[in-house]
């Protein structure tokens, strides 16, 4: 009976500390997947977060595409235009077609140096002001700021 005693004895502080572990241990699993739970939502977060950038970036390069390829056109017109470098001349042209709040502005200098220079500006609905500006040196075609001289089909002389 002695032993009987003692072996329960020896047994019941191994039952009560494997019965306490349980107790502190339901919870463990709960725990564990509500922080993964977080984990993975933090992820996704960034991720939609990156998208956004994404397709922020993608739009400000379309309109700054768009706006080399309108001041491109706009200097190739003076190139080929029939009439005197002053009547390319434009201020602040409303362009809002082609860009959101849109402006093109061509100035040109005059002789004996001509350059053409276009402004095109555009801002985005809440948004900042963005510009893009090109330069050409125009030759060879009639500016009515020049002297007179003898063009055949025009007024103004050639640069």
């Amino acid at each position: 009976m002695i032993k009987q005693n003692q072996m329960t004895r020896s047994r019941c502080p191994r039952l009560v500390v494997a019965s306490l572990q349980s107790k502190t241990q339901q919870g463990i699993a709960l725990l564990e997947s509500m922080i993964a739970i977080v984990i993975f939502s933090m992820g996704i977060l960034a991720l939609a977060g990156l998208q956004s950038v994404l397709v922020k970036s993608t739009s400000d390069a379309k309109y700054r595409a768009e706006a080399t390829f309108i001041a491109q056109q706009s200097i190739g017109l003076v190139w080929v235009g029939t009439g005197d470098l002053a009547d390319s001349a434009e201020v602040n042209v409303d362009i809002s077609n082609l860009l959101p709040n849109g402006t093109r502005s061509v100035s040109i200098s005059p002789c004996p140096d001509p350059t053409v220079t276009v402004t095109v500006s555009w801002q985005l609905p809440g948004g900042e002001q963005h510009s893009y500006t090109a330069n050409a040196r125009v030759e060879g075609i009639k500016n009515a700021s020049s002297p007179a001289g003898s063009v055949a089909s025009g007024s103004g002389s050639a640069c």
